[in-house]
């Protein structure tokens, strides 16, 4: 059954900047940089605590991605009113890093890959820079990008990711290769784990994890994901399907349709998008579809393996 937010105990209007273990968005509205007058989120209210896991699933085009970059304050978007608090901060006013250093983490629905920048390099400096105070300023002693200048010594750091490896099940070579150079979408993702696992965020923002895996790939990053959840980690999952959903059991379950939360339950909300689409639940919404909304999309063919 469909419950509203106020059922579920998520009331924005009653969350406060000093509840450092909620991330609180309200009436959050963004638009593309490229194309101001279009509006994709209107008004998206939600909160997630630490130790929940929240689901977040809709169609392509729904708005999903778009929540997640705003979230983490990709240039491409801009907020046009709303805010988004977390330990005690907006969110909107901090720069990426901070948002990063107040342990906010995002994981790609595609990776990108760096040819020469090995992983264990690249997850060093990210560790570093992660570490580094929010208030700290240029501090010519401190370099996250210079090993030598500052951050976790190295013999830490190598037993941190000899320890985050085992845990994941990746074999040590991994480190040793390039990010994400020549991986399979399975590689790629289970990198994101890793990148997860190092930085040790307390709050998780996974924009379609699940994108293009097969069944085996799927349940190992979503393995990855399990392993990881503690009563200090918050996880906002955002997917297209539920499949996933299979494998990592949400606490709550949204639907984002036209740039808003229109649904949220319980598990038994993705097992009823699974069988009758996403059509009933927009149209109990109140939402006019157009055409091609009316139709629904399969679920995609398995397209990548987890080597």
């Amino acid at each position: 059954m469909t419950q509203t937010l106020s059922e579920l105990n998520i009331n924005p209007a009653t969350a406060t900047a000093q509840d450092d273990r909620t991330l609180v968005i309200r009436d959050l509205h963004v638009v593309p940089i490229a194309d101001r007058s279009r509006e994709i989120l209107r008004g998206i209210n939600l909160e997630v605590r630490q130790g929940e896991v929240h689901a977040i699933m809709g169609r392509n085009g729904s708005g999903k991605t778009t929540l997640a970059y705003a979230l983490m304050g990709h240039p491409a978007y801009e907020v046009t009113s709303g805010e988004v608090l977390w330990k005690g901060h907006d969110l909107l006013k901090l720069s990426p890093d901070k948002r990063s250093r107040l342990g906010m983490f995002l994981a790609f629905k595609y990776p990108t890959a760096i040819p020469g920048l090995s992983v264990a390099s690249f997850l060093r400096t990210a560790l570093n820079a992660r570490m580094r105070p929010l208030d700290q300023g240029n501090d010519p002693a401190y370099d996250p990008s210079d090993l030598t200048r500052g951050g976790i010594k190295l013999v830490e750091y190598r037993k941190l990711l000899r320890e985050k490896m085992a845990l994941l099940k990746l074999e040590e070579s991994f480190a040793a290769r390039y990010v994400n150079e020549g991986f399979s979408g399975g590689e790629k993702k289970r990198l994101e784990m890793l990148q997860m696992a190092v930085l040790q965020p307390n709050m998780a923002i996974l924009d379609e994890t699940d994108s293009g895996l097969d069944i085996d790939a799927l349940r190992i990053v979503a393995e990855g994901v399990n392993a990881q959840l503690n009563p200090d980690l918050g996880v906002l999952l955002i997917t297209h399907y539920q499949r996933i959903l299979n494998y990592i059991n949400p606490d709550v379950v949204h639907v984002l349709a036209k740039g808003q939360i229109v649904a949220s339950g319980g598990r038994d909300l993705a097992l009823r998008l699974e069988e009758e689409g996403y059509a009933p639940i927009l149209r109990e919404a109140g939402l006019v579809l157009d055409a091609d909304e009316e139709r629904e999309t399969p679920e995609p063919a398995e397209v990548e393996t987890a080597h």
